[in-house]
């Protein structure tokens, strides 16, 4: 996992009956329901709930990335940005860039990775993207100056 690396985790699609369903669970907005109340909306017609969009980019992370690796969980995001609606039939690819890497003080045999992901429609239109953090199993646990380092850049800022 180096900083700056770059690579597409997989393309999915989202049908109107799994907006639908989708919608009605967990987020049950007119336009995420209702084609008719949906063509007065805003958004012109049905479109996908953002936290659907969300979960369809986690599967992708899930299945061509995670799954391959000595994932630990994650700490959270620190940002998610809906940019343009998902609409049913759109084909939608994420992108997934490394952004930076750190070793935990508190578990040495456990690295921190900070990625962006950026998930794109068929007309290469970004729809999604989110940044945030990942845990990993380290191949070698940290030594002690990388630990040192850690520490002088937590007393610099």
């Amino acid at each position: 996992m180096t900083p700056g690396s770059t690579r597409e985790l997989g393309t999915t699609s989202v049908t109107a009956e799994e907006i639908k369903e989708f919608a009605a669970k967990y987020d049950p907005q007119p336009f995420h329901l209702d084609e008719e109340a949906a063509k007065h909306s805003i958004f012109g017609s049905l479109c996908a709930s953002g936290w659907q969009t969300a979960g369809l980019a986690m599967r992708l992370t899930v299945d061509n990335m995670l799954k391959k690796t000595p994932s630990k969980g994650s700490p959270g995001l620190e940002s998610l940005k809906w940019l343009k609606p998902v609409y049913p039939g759109d084909q939608l690819t994420l992108r997934h860039t490394i952004l930076e890497q750190k070793a935990m003080r508190k578990r040495p045999d456990t690295g921190l990775v900070r990625s962006r992901w950026e998930m794109f429609n068929q007309d290469g239109a970004k729809v999604l993207e989110m940044e945030g953090w990942g845990m990993f199993g380290r191949r070698e646990p940290a030594t002690p100056a990388e630990l040192a380092q850690l520490d002088a850049q937590r007393a610099a800022s």
